[in-house]
């Protein structure tokens, strides 16, 4: 029998430059084409406007005195600093951190800390976030490494107070820059594109993230070979709604665009979809990517018949499994005939496999497409580490460029995810097929998908059980129609105790992220276990399935 191993075209070969270095080759091919189109911002930047205030930027984070190698976050939804920011710190020798929005104290008190963070961009406050006040609630005591603040202002805007760390505004940053540095076209030239350039936290079973660090090979290649799959050109122009902090926004849009030519375009800062249907209307918009939630809420939208989409053309539906009936609606109310379905985690810069724009219907919904160029990935048993034969499941495995430099100052989990001959074990279960087509079908970890957004329980598991009342906790992922699935917590209390569901709300709000609070909490006296005490979680999750009435819906 065949096993279940494939490896990806070798042509065209690998991009071997650096970001700065093939962003300014684009450049210099086509200055005039339109790069960039911020909506909610009123930004409209040529490919040669987008060089110079990038070029601007780096000039300015290099007086400012941070150093080639030194880290530098980004805290922001979508606009135009976070891709001049993108562009700039990797002509400048800087890693790049992207910040969850998402985040709130204790996490991004952490992920700063981790990574040694030096400076950080932010936007002031959006919707409930405040940033700047969680910045200043935590201080310089809290933050050692952190030297200078910039927030993200718009024309007109008030001054923010910030924390007792060096506060300016974002204008005035990017305005010390005026006068070009010479050290950035010198900084530039010494770049390797082996060279890490940009840290992404990604949940981490141990219940602290852990930074995938990532290097210019990396990234650049993926977003290349994944325009690629889409048939990008110097026409295309592609609708950006999903969150630049995520590779899904950073690589599949952003790179994916300036790798091929084509323009980005940001609909908003966050995600709406009303705002997602008109931004495609009026710029003509032949691309459009989006997790299956973000598709749904377009379709779904009640003015969704008043807007002309027939511009579209490809885009990637990505983040979590596809339900084949809102492809199938996608493709027919909304002209993405070329639509694409990408699989991947951040620790592999992300795409490790995907479906071309001529990939037959059936195959974009029920598999995530084959092995992209220049890539190996394998399926193994998990306890034998054995290749398995097609059509068996076991644990997905990929090698090549894409894999990530390693978890930032953590060795000991880069080797537990990287084995000795290099294949990034994914924890995830797949199967090929005889055509090389990839399908998961569940995970060896227990990690939840919420929206798009990867929850490990652990990690809410480990917050939950500094409550003070809260004796032992489990967290299982559900099954959700909106969600894909949602958060279900398990807790004894401690003896004597009787938390309420608002205290363990309460307990969470500010704390961490809103999509990690557990949507449905019991208090339990005791967690279903084997003979030799294992908590069994698969009971928890199938008991409480039926409780609620979610057992028809539930997905691999």
């Amino acid at each position: 029998m065949t096993d279940s191993y494939a490896r990806g075209a070798t042509e065209p070969a690998l991009i071997e430059q650096t970001i700065g270095d093939f962003f300014d080759a684009m450049v210099a091919r086509q200055p005039d084409a339109l790069a960039l189109v911020s909506r909610h911002e009123g930004v409209r930047l040529s490919y040669g406007e987008l060089q110079a205030q990038a070029t601007r930027l780096a000039s300015a984070l290099l007086r400012a005195g941070l150093q080639p190698g030194e880290r530098i976050g980004i805290w922001s939804h979508n606009n135009l600093a976070w891709v001049l920011m993108q562009i700039a710190t990797a002509k400048a020798g800087l890693v790049l951190v992207n910040i969850n929005p998402a985040y709130r104290t204790s996490e991004v008190e952490y992920a700063l800390n981790k990574v040694g963070c030096k400076a950080l961009v932010t936007m002031p406050r959006f919707k409930t976030s405040a940033y700047l006040a969680m910045l200043r609630e935590l201080g310089a005591a809290r933050l050692p490494h952190l030297k200078n603040i910039w927030w993200i202002d718009a024309p007109g805007a008030a001054d923010e107070a910030g924390p007792d760390i060096a506060t300016a505004r974002f204008s005035q940053l990017l305005a010390s820059g005026d006068a070009a540095d010479p050290r950035v076209g010198q900084v530039q030239a010494t770049l390797k594109a082996t060279d890490p350039i940009n840290i992404q936290f990604t949940s981490g079973t141990t219940g602290f993230p852990k930074g995938a660090t990532l290097t210019h090979r990396n990234i650049l290649n993926n977003g290349y070979f994944i325009g690629e799959c889409m048939k990008l050109g110097p026409e295309d122009r592609l609708c950006i709604p999903v969150p630049m902090y995520h590779c899904f926004g950073m690589v599949l849009g952003n790179l994916a665009c300036l790798t091929h030519g084509s323009a980005i375009v940001y609909p908003n800062d966050g995600f709406d979809p009303l705002l997602t249907l008109e931004a495609v209307q009026a710029e003509r918009c032949t691309g459009l990517h989006g997790v299956p939630t973000m598709f749904i809420a377009e379709l779904d939208h009640p003015r969704f018949g008043e807007f002309d989409l027939s511009s579209l053309r490809t885009g990637i539906m990505a983040g979590t499994a596809c339900p084949i009936e809102v492809m199938k609606r996608v493709v027919d109310r909304m002209h993405l005939g070329e639509i694409t379905i990408a699989y991947g985690m951040t620790e592999t810069s992300p795409v490790s496999c995907q479906s071309s724009t001529d990939t037959p219907l059936e195959r974009r919904v029920s598999t995530v497409g084959t092995v992209q160029p220049h890539l190996e990935v394998k399926i193994v048993d998990p306890e034998s580490g054995a290749t398995v034969p097609r059509g068996q499941p076991g644990e997905l495995c990929t090698r090549g460029y894409s894999v990530m430099h390693g978890y930032w100052g953590d060795e000991a989990k880069t080797r537990e995810a990287i084995d000795t001959e290099g294949w990034m074990h994914t924890g995830d279960l797949a199967t090929m097929d005889d055509e090389g087509y990839v399908n998961i079908v569940g995970r060896i970890k227990d990690m939840v998908i919420r929206g798009g957004e990867n929850i490990y329980p652990r990690e809410i598991e480990e917050f939950l059980y500094r409550h003070p009342q809260v004796q032992d906790v489990q967290v299982v992922g559900l099954p959700d129609r909106r969600y894909g699935e949602e958060l279900c917590a398990w807790i004894i209390p401690k003896p004597g105790q009787q938390p309420t569901e608002a205290d363990i709300r309460a307990f969470c709000q500010g704390q961490i992220a809103h999509y990690k609070v557990p949507k449905y909490i019991r208090f339990v006296e005791a967690f279903p276990m084997t003979v030799t005490g294992k908590i069994q979680k698969y009971r928890i999750r199938d008991q409480m399935a039926d409780e609620l009435g979610l057992t028809a819906e539930k997905t691999a």
